[in-house]
């Protein structure tokens, strides 16, 4: 029997228990903990109406390792999939080697304090993973996660001299909101609003948040108009290809989202310093997550359609070719499978995909990896056959821009 502890009741954790309950061979056990144990008993009554398939529950402070080492142990589980916010990375991390589990979580660690997007504090667990014979892996989401799995695919088929990289999320989507985001407001809101990083000759360019501006023709979304950013799987990626010499991120946004960014930015409710008020200490962005819609219920309204992918451009025997992987995900189309709208499936699903790797020996070694550091091709056939289908075509030249 594999038991398997699924951490963050948030909608990337009701997606993933809800893909695992359909794989019943490979997650025999499913343990769901929160710090809101009412929000885990809620997805287990969803899990089973719609799967037929019994989850356990419990409430856990994941920011307290040594009670998470205890529910480990107490749930036997082999496997930790941490979907929680990313400050608990290493709190959870912690835990899994008091607690001899291996672990796996779809985004790099931050400290509270500061917009920081590194892989330095988990590569650090390298040694601590190995000597325990653990795994650690990191970034199993669509980017990172996806996309990572999307570049060693390229390198293994389709051009062997990569020169440059880019990165491509497009949520074509409408959720009828003024302003909402489609994930945790207060990771979204620091990610936005943290200074643009792209990789160019071996070193890393800085440019002030949401400056650079290119419109692209997604695949049945359109034209949108997308911005540099920096994103984590950059960091692994120029790491781990030492080849690429050129890696760019890229989002869309709508006028009207960056139009009330630039309110909230400039009154101040983005900030993570705290302020006094009425003798309280509080932290304006966290204020603001409390106000704004709760991601997990934009699902039932949102249409259209998400487009992420890999533009990738070199040589391959000689020619010179471009590369373009990517999926569609229909908003719609997730809220009926799972209840979830298609940002929330796009990380979830690839969460569940790179714990059946694991639990199935797919997948295996000990230390702490990224996801391009593992054979492509049983990821990609399950992505396939568990609801993200992706595709690939080969322009005729590489991106103008």
């Amino acid at each position: 029997m594999t038991k398997t502890l699924v951490i963050g009741a948030g909608g990337v954790g009701s997606v993933a228990v809800h893909k695992m309950a359909m794989l019943p061979d490979i997650f025999t056990d499913i343990t769901l903990a929160s710090r809101r144990q009412f929000k885990c008993d809620e997805i287990a009554g969803s899990v089973l109406e719609r799967t037929g398939v019994s989850i356990k529950t419990a409430r856990i402070d994941a920011d307290d390792a040594d009670a998470t080492a205890r529910l480990i142990q107490a749930c036997g589980a082999k496997l930790v999939v941490n979907l929680a916010l990313p400050y608990q990375d290493l709190s959870i991390m912690d835990a899994c080697l008091m607690a001899g589990a291996d672990y796996l979580d779809t985004a790099n660690y931050e400290p509270p304090e500061e917009a920081k997007f590194e892989y330095s504090w988990q590569w650090a667990y390298q040694e601590k993973f190995a000597k325990q014979g653990l795994m650690a892996l990191l970034g199993s989401g669509f980017d990172p996660g996806v996309t990572n799995v999307f570049t060693a695919y390229t390198k293994k088929y389709l051009i062997a001299d990569m020169r440059t990289l880019d990165i491509l999320d497009c949520n074509g989507g409408d959720h009828g909101q003024h302003f909402a985001t489609n994930f945790n407001p207060e990771i979204n809101i620091r990610e936005v609003t943290a200074p643009s990083r792209h990789w160019q000759d071996k070193k890393w360019i800085e440019t002030p948040a949401l400056t650079t501006k290119q419109n692209f023709d997604f695949p049945e979304v359109g034209a949108r108009n997308m911005y540099l950013m920096y994103h984590e799987e950059l960091e692994s990626l120029v790491t781990h290809f030492p080849e690429i010499e050129r890696a760019r991120f890229w989002m869309t946004f709508g006028d009207a989202y960056l139009k009330h960014l630039e309110v909230l930015q400039n009154v101040g409710m983005t900030s993570i310093e705290p302020v006094i008020y009425e003798g309280q200490e509080i932290i304006p962005l966290q204020f603001l997550k409390a106000v704004l819609p709760n991601p997990g219920d934009l699902g039932k309204t949102t249409t259209g359609k998400t487009c992420i992918g890999t533009i990738i451009s070199g040589s391959d025997n000689g020619q010179d070719k471009t590369a373009y992987i990517y999926n569609i995900c229909d908003h719609e189309a997730c809220f009926k499978e799972v209840g979830s709208q298609a940002v929330s499936y796009t990380t979830g699903v690839p969460a569940m995909i790179g714990a059946a790797m694991m639990l199935g020996g797919k997948w295996r070694g000990e230390g702490v990896f990224n996801m391009e550091q593992f054979d492509p091709d049983p990821f990609m056939d399950m992505l396939n056959q568990h609801g993200l289908p992706w595709q690939y075509v080969m322009l005729e030249k590489p991106l103008a821009f």
